[in-house]
């Protein structure tokens, strides 16, 4: 469900939103006494664009929510061959109309070691070609119709029970939205028909470069391809852009979406600045490619989308049809040489040198994926995997320090300590980062659930490292003797723990219910264990050996500890 603060904001967003829907055919953009009303005009224009892209995002979001995890083990599965990455990187952009989130999803895949570098480039390839799915949406021109779908959405968001049936209405909305600020962007250029300067200006777009150019800054600055490519769609819709200017722009958006992938990358891990480099590289050299053949392009794309006699020619879709076709020839040309692209951006951005000595970092938590909470949990479980590793070691650590009593080696159990708090600390702050989100049932429980193992692992690190180390200590400086009955028995013991221990990390980090089980049918085990050692050893306390009953002391203090 929405938290309370989630639904304040969304409902005040919507209330606006509503209102300005309401007023804004009261200020459409007309001419008075051949005068442009540009003050009307460049409100319906602007706030047609912030509708777009608040559509946008309202789209992606319910998606996200309704098939983000479904889409992320689609992503994890399909990646084995560069031909699938690329198929499957279409797909997943496609449904979530965004190729930033399958930038997110890739990089995480690479750090957890799912796919390598040269793996992603065919999904990053492929995500190219999902992005021009809303383009091809916005060419069905379907505006005069878009207040309806508003409404159903609107209204399945706040009546609505299930939580997948508000998702399905977010998704509505976002649809709506997106069609009516297409058509208020395309009702405010009307007047700039007449208006000669402004023509102008368009007739330099059907010069490649100047084109490119204006479609790069646009998407730089409004950090949103599908918006440019909107844009020229409504011009052409008016009449006022022609298909090489309008296939101009676009090939510039895919230039400038790149300003977004190389911000994204600031700042992040080594493997998302090779992937936003490898999107760089990528869309530049397929326009470059593309620049003497622009033509060719706009006779290709007339050919798939003739206009019949009589009609108006649809240049609105054949911008979406020649958009569609440079990013999949692009995918075809260089799918071959996903390998060289992998090894260039690795050349370009090597790993990372730093004479600062790190005790260690997080490696899997990338604040990029908080935009989809199921990613971010998965790299919750990866991080936790790993601290669990370490708590691992320092366990299986424990025997050759009593057998061999070297207090050294006790020593670095304790400094193991030491990482898993550091990545404790961050894996709280990431999942309350997390927290902030809009959640779904399903993923708040898991948040939930991550928060309480991540504390009980580090407990578990505590007691190794504050109790169970600390009495091992007094036994080696005491130079006790460990029997061979305690010896035989802590064995036994130790074993059935380190196994628990292991399936529980395992449970927590995969999801796995089996090893869930497997750690519940243990308690038993060590429970007998436990009790076994009590019992002998309280039929040898009746002697008067002083040097014998604090070995015993001793011996119980370390087992105990262990069964805890």
């Amino acid at each position: 469900m929405f938290p309370t603060t989630k639904v304040t904001k969304q409902t005040i967003t919507l209330t606006s939103i509503i209102f300005f829907l309401w007023l804004s055919p009261l200020y459409a953009a007309t001419e008075t006494s051949g005068q442009i009303e540009w003050f009307t005009l460049a409100m319906e224009l602007f706030g047609g664009l912030a509708l777009f892209l608040y559509g946008l995002d309202m789209l992606s979001a319910g998606l996200k929510k309704a098939a983000g995890d479904t889409l992320r083990k689609l992503l994890s599965r399909m990646t084995s061959n560069r031909f699938l990455g690329a198929i499957t990187g279409a797909v997943v952009t496609g449904i979530l109309n965004s190729s930033s989130v399958t930038t997110v999803l890739v990089v995480g895949f690479i750090t957890a070691g799912v796919m390598n570098l040269a793996q992603s480039v065919g999904v990053i390839m492929g995500a190219n070609i999902g992005s021009t799915v809303t383009a091809q949406l916005l060419a069905f021109n379907l505006s005069a119709y878009a207040l309806l779908p508003v409404a159903i959405g609107f209204f399945m968001i706040f009546t609505a029970k299930r939580e997948k049936v508000r998702f399905l209405g977010m998704m509505t909305m976002g649809i709506g939205l997106v069609f009516f600020g297409m058509g208020l962007m395309s009702s405010a250029m009307t007047p700039l028909r007449t208006y000669q300067p402004f023509m102008d200006f368009l007739a330099k777009m059907e010069r490649p470069l100047f084109g490119i150019l204006a479609g790069a800054l646009f998407t730089g600055l409004v950090q949103s391809s599908a918006a440019t490519v909107g844009i020229a769609i409504a011009m052409a819709t008016e009449g006022l852009l022609s298909l090489p200017g309008g296939i101009a722009l676009a090939l510039g958006a895919n230039i400038g979406t790149c300003v977004t992938a190389l911000l994204a990358a600031l700042g992040k891990p080594v493997e998302a600045v090779r992937a936003a480099i490898i999107h760089i590289i990528f869309n530049i050299a397929g326009v470059i490619i593309w620049l003497p053949f622009i033509n060719y392009l706009g006779d290709l794309a007339v050919w798939i989308t003739p206009g019949t006699e009589g009609s108006v020619i649809p240049i609105p879709r054949q911008i979406a049809n020649a958009n569609t076709l440079f990013n999949i020839v692009n995918t075809v040309i260089f799918i071959g040489f996903t390998g060289y692209f992998a090894r260039l951006a690795t050349w370009i951005y090597p790993d990372r040198r730093t004479d600062v000595k790190i005790i260690i970092e997080p490696k899997y938590l990338d604040e990029d994926a908080l935009q989809v909470p199921s990613v971010a949990l998965q790299q919750v479980r990866n991080e936790f995997g790993r601290m669990g590793r370490i708590t691992l070691q320092m366990l299986k650590a424990i025997p050759d320090s009593v057998r061999d009593k070297d207090i050294k080696k006790i020593d670095k159990i304790v400094k193991m300590d030491d990482k898993v708090d550091i990545l404790e600390a961050a894996i709280f702050k990431f999942l309350g980062n997390i927290r902030n989100q809009s959640l779904t049932s399903s993923e708040s429980h898991a948040q939930q659930e991550l928060m309480a193992a991540t504390i009980h692992l580090e407990n578990m690190a505590d007691i190794i490292e504050r109790e169970i180390c600390h009495s091992i200590g007094s036994f080696i400086s005491k130079d006790r003797a460990v029997s061979i009955w305690t010896e035989g028995i802590f064995g036994d013991l130790f074993k059935e723990i380190y196994l628990s221990v292991r399936l529980t990390i395992r449970a927590v980090e995969f999801n796995d219910q089996n090893a869930a089980h497997d750690v519940v049918k243990k308690q038993a085990r060590i429970a007998d264990l436990m009790d076994s050692v009590i019992v002998y050893k309280a039929e040898g306390l009746g002697g008067n050996d002083a040097h014998k009953l604090e070995t015993d002391r001793l011996e119980i203090s370390i087992l105990e500890k262990f069964g805890r």
